[in-house]
């Protein structure tokens, strides 16, 4: 193995999230030292994942079907839509197995900074899912971030034509976590969305 292929798949290793410059080089080199063990499997199962996962074409959610497990769940609630910017979004509802309706990726979020405009996000079959089927109620799960909440306000107002409910997760004082280590930004919001104790 050459020293440029070494850098180059470097490079595009440490382009993934999480990864860094160093990070990816040590992977690089463990993969080159352990082909049989690690490298081989990694790289059938690239190839594996390249021909046989794509995006659902009802929701956009990743799946070995054109139409995901979720979608064509038919114990799941048809007439609630979760609404999240990624896929990775989607899967950390799944964990917490609370929410039982389906889900709309919308495949990033609005940003001036990083070029991110209403064309880019996967908002017009939103549209038509709502106007084609049962949906009821649309709830609204992007991040607490300035561009997941100018995500969920522009959302809001595209859809207030609609008969569906539109709804929005609640944000504040994460469980287990102690108000003198909170930002300003999630005490206010915790105080705006204080509820009544029944």
């Amino acid at each position: 193995m050459q020293v440029g292929t070494i850098e180059n798949l470097s490079k595009i290793i440490a382009k993934l999230p999480g990864m860094g410059p160093r990070v990816a080089k040590r992977i690089v080199l463990h993969l080159a030292a352990n082909k049989q063990k690690n490298l081989l499997p990694l790289i059938e199962n690239l190839i594996s994942l390249n021909e046989r996962v794509h995006n659902c074409n009802v929701c956009g959610n990743l799946d070995e079907g054109n139409i995901c497990s979720i979608c064509s769940n038919p114990t799941r609630d048809e007439t609630i839509v979760c609404v999240v910017e990624e896929v990775a979004d989607l899967w950390a509802i799944e964990r917490a197995e609370n929410f039982k309706g389906r889900y709309h990726v919308l495949g990033g979020r609005l940003s001036a900074i990083a070029g991110v405009s209403i064309e880019d996000l996967n908002l017009e079959s939103l549209q038509k899912r709502i106007q084609n089927s049962l949906i009821k109620e649309v709830i609204i799960a992007t991040s607490a971030t300035l561009d997941g909440q100018t995500t969920a306000h522009f959302l809001a107002e595209s859809l207030k034509d609609t008969k569906v409910k539109i709804t929005r997760l609640a944000y504040g004082i994460p469980v287990g976590s102690e108000i003198d280590y909170l930002d300003e930004g999630t005490i206010s919001i915790a105080f705006k969305s204080r509820a009544e104790i029944n």
